[in-house]
């Protein structure tokens, strides 16, 4: 039985952007690592400026949304920062 009531869990979302295009199948690996947090993303490519700009709502423990970010953020070419809900 899955709760609604998540343990010290956050809501956030994760802002991507892809400015290197070879890199977007190691975001989407990283991303597929940590599915079970995503809620859903929304991805809109920007080609007057050759980019893309990735948005994922999560809703994990905080270290593992900052793992996530940070692993996204050491790619080369690739830009994350993780942007979170007041705790309720």
């Amino acid at each position: 039985m899955v709760s609604n009531q998540k343990e010290n869990t956050r809501a956030a979302v994760i802002a991507i952007i892809i400015k290197d295009p070879d890199r977007a199948g190691d975001v989407n690996a990283i991303l597929h690592d940590y599915s079970d947090l995503i809620i859903g993303r929304m991805g809109i490519p920007y080609r007057e400026k050759n980019m893309n700009i990735i948005s994922v709502v999560v809703d994990g423990p905080v270290e593992k949304t900052n793992a996530l970010a940070g692993r996204l953020g050491r790619l080369e070419g690739v830009t994350s920062k993780a942007v979170y809900a007041n705790p309720t």
